[in-house]
């Protein structure tokens, strides 16, 4: 199959670099026509594109075209409990995630674009408390397992480790493990973890190159272990 997609043009990021100057509902709906060619057509082709190749990893993972509840992020920020009121958010994402996933705390590869910040990989962020809790317990009880994932030969060449992500504030009578784990476990700093997430930064001008899907194929293959041990003990078939 012949690849349609050949990067990102670059009235890409020209519309979302105008887009952080203008920040408003007055300039965005008189631009809406240049929102729609040149950021939301171009990202329509990369779901199409990465849904070309995402079986060859898990079928179980889905590219989804849909203008809403699909792969690609809204552009509309939720600002009721933000003192930021800007209405539109000023990149794109793109979550390519579980099929049983609901939202975007699910499992998922994930891709961020910006003209300043472009990074990709894959994960489960911010799950709720249950889910959070069975990741935990199945690092404790299969340790031997989550070191498999985290020295794997494509993720740590790749991503080196897990991010930093959001950790357990420091507790007296935990000392930053949460309740219920041994302080000392082998692997107690990601018991603290709160996402489980790994991704890679590059240069934003990689975004507007046709090696871009490769790369991104690179990234989805050596995050893929860990969307597998995530998605495995969490319920999720992968």
């Amino acid at each position: 199959m012949t690849a349609s997609f050949t990067g990102f043009p670059k009235e890409f990021f020209t519309f979302l670099e105008a887009l952080s100057k203008n920040n408003n509902r007055e300039w965005f709906n008189a631009n809406k026509q240049r929102y729609e060619t040149n950021v939301v057509a171009p990202v329509m082709d990369f779901i199409t594109e990465v849904g070309h190749f995402l079986p060859t990893l898990s079928t179980a993972m889905i590219a989804d075209t849909r203008r809403t509840g699909g792969s690609m992020f809204r552009i509309y920020r939720d600002t009721r409990f933000s003192r930021d009121k800007r209405p539109y958010k000023e990149n794109v994402g793109c979550q390519f995630r579980h099929v049983d996933g609901k939202n975007a705390h699910t499992p998922g590869f994930y891709v961020h674009l910006s003209p300043r910040e472009v990074f990709i990989g894959g994960g489960i962020w911010r799950p709720d408390t249950p889910t959070l809790n069975r990741i935990r317990d199945a690092i404790v009880e299969h340790p031997s397992e989550w070191q498999t994932v985290l020295e794997d030969r494509d993720f740590s060449r790749y991503f080196g480790t897990l991010a930093m992500g959001d950790q357990l504030k420091r507790s007296r009578m935990t000392g930053d493990i949460p309740r219920g784990y041994e302080a000392d476990h082998p692997y107690a700093e990601d018991l603290k973890r709160k996402d489980f997430t790994a991704f890679k930064d590059l240069d934003p001008a990689s975004a507007l190159s046709p090696e871009f899907m490769e790369e991104v194929k690179v990234a989805f293959t050596a995050a893929s272990p860990l969307l597998a041990f995530v998605a495995r003990h969490t319920g999720y078939p992968y």
